[in-house]
């Protein structure tokens, strides 16, 4: 009787056992190449950061009070610029009388300009033109002032004067504050500016 090894009669060759070996020491190696395959690929892109966080009183001076330009109302040669105090502290802030104001050239060098409380000589007075008293300004109120000039060149053989900003304090020992109105100061050669008082107005 032919005997046959235990292989045989299963359709197993004796070289089996080597594969399976074999596979069993590729699999780690297999299963770690997968990890690289997977890890090599394009990385997510990261989210951009996030703003820091903004707020009012960020930009807000030491003093508690803002003071920006309006636009420059021009009619007839008379120019008129609205000044507007925003109190943008946490207390509430008291505006009375006539803002002081200088003129700047573009070196930030103070003009020779004379400047008067009240709308008078350089415009007739109008409602601008109420006696100044005292404002309480909330926070997040606001009053405003206004400017006049206007440009007229009286004599040819002097140079017209063209201011870049004012620098207005808002009350007596305040901190003054620099504005550069869109379309400068030109006051041709009458060297004058008119102020009027702190108010709330519409």
């Amino acid at each position: 009787m032919a005997r046959f090894k235990h292989s045989e009669s299963l359709g197993i060759s004796d070289e089996f056992p080597v594969r399976v070996t074999a596979i069993r020491r590729l699999g780690p190696l297999l299963s770690a190449a997968a990890l690289l395959a997977a890890c090599g690929g394009p990385e997510p892109i990261p989210l951009p950061p996030a703003p820091p966080p903004t707020s009012a009183t960020a930009a807000c001076p030491a003093s508690g009070v803002a003071i920006t330009a309006g636009e420059v109302d021009s009619a007839s040669g008379l120019r008129a610029l609205g000044i507007i105090l925003t109190n943008c502290g946490t207390r509430d802030y008291t505006a009375n009388g006539h803002p002081a104001v200088r003129v700047l050239d573009e070196n930030r060098t103070p003009l020779d300009i004379t400047v008067g409380n009240g709308s008078a000589p350089v415009s007739a007075p109008d409602a601008y033109d109420a006696p100044p008293r005292p404002v309480t300004v909330r926070p997040g109120q606001r009053v405003t002032a206004r400017v006049l000039w206007r440009n007229t060149v009286t004599d040819s053989t002097v140079t017209a004067t063209e201011g870049h900003y004012l620098e207005i304090t808002p009350g007596p020992g305040e901190p003054a504050q620099l504005v550069a109105p869109n379309g400068g100061i030109d006051l041709g050669n009458t060297g004058r500016l008119a102020v009027n008082p702190w108010a709330a107005r519409p």
